[in-house]
């Protein structure tokens, strides 16, 4: 199945320098949105309180929130777990100044005299808790940053590998920069979905780049028209791939309910942009660190100067 015939002939090399400054000025945006206003942390990162209740009826989450806001507590993420009658309400610390909360006044701001809760569990989470769990999803995606670095070098070679890196904190920036712009809750969830943004990210360069080595082995034309034809030549596959993968995530974001809603958020994203950056910022990259047959065949030519000899 092919959306565009193999052997299409987009010049998507023609626009490498429009596509690499618009590139460029996102991740300059998104770098400054990240440092300042920064991520409105979630609990996990900042510290509060987890309380989980069960009424004796199903209950209206927004309903449970406006109570919580009435009663001083603001801030306060409610979601639904199990049945509808089962309630998990987040707050985090700085959700109340002066007074310390805990899981009977929750209880009892949560619910109505026609709808009793009983608490089942409250639990507190310490901000020195929440910063071992930042310091952790950094060291996590370092990891994985060195660890593609290393895989993509001795799988292809060092332009390649710097490409494929650049490219993929590209994506993960601008997935990044997004939650710092709109303000949308930044917490474990939203760290993993960004770290399988990576993995997705990577996945989609390599195709490209594996058909760009191919191309440069089979191919005696310039490495313009190389990058050109390669990524012409996988541009169907990339964009069934993500189509597809699009609407799993989505149905993940409209179904899964409000828990999982921020790592759904991050990955539909992150396909949207690793789609395009495999395209339109990958190979330009290539083009712009000066990518040539002899950086995939260093032996070429030691092997034509051996033939000439008798």
């Amino acid at each position: 199945m092919e959306l565009f015939p193999h052997d299409s002939n987009f010049n998507f090399m023609r626009l490498r320098w429009v596509s690499l400054t618009i590139g460029a000025l996102l991740m300059v945006v998104a770098l400054a949105a990240i440092i300042r206003p920064g991520f409105n942390y979630a609990l996990d990162f900042t510290g509060g309180t987890v309380t989980e209740l069960k009424f004796q009826r199903p209950v209206e989450v927004e309903k449970v929130r406006k109570r919580l806001e009435a009663a001083g507590y603001h801030g306060a993420e409610v979601r639904t777990f199990g049945t509808g009658s089962e309630i998990v309400v987040r707050l985090p610390s700085r959700a109340v100044t002066d007074r310390q909360i805990t899981g009977d006044a929750i209880q009892a701001a949560a619910q109505t005299p026609d709808n009793v809760a009983a608490l089942v569990r409250s639990d507190s989470v310490g901000p020195q808790i929440g910063k071992e769990l930042a310091i952790n999803g950094f060291k996590a995606a370092m990891f994985v940053v060195l660890g593609f670095l290393g895989y993509v070098w001795i799988r292809f070679e060092w332009k390649f590998a710097v490409a494929a890196i650049l490219a993929t904190l590209h994506d993960v920036l601008l997935c990044a920069g997004w939650f710092a712009i709109s303000g949308h809750e930044f917490d474990l969830t939203v760290l993993a979905g960004i770290l399988s943004v990576m993995g997705y990210s990577i996945n989609d360069t390599i195709v490209v780049f594996d058909r760009v080595r191919e191309n440069f082995r089979g191919l005696k034309v310039p490495a313009y028209e190389v990058l050109n034809r390669s990524v012409n030549q996988t541009l169907s596959r990339t964009i069934i791939t993500s189509f597809v993968a699009f609407l799993t995530v989505l149905a993940l974001y409209l179904y899964g309910g409000s828990s999982l809603r921020g790592m759904a958020e991050s990955q539909i994203l992150g396909i949207i942009i690793g789609t395009l950056s495999s395209i339109f910022i990958a190979c330009p990259l290539l083009l712009w660190l000066g990518v040539s047959k002899q950086d995939l065949l260093p032996r070429a030519k030691m092997d034509a100067e051996l033939a000439r000899r008798p």
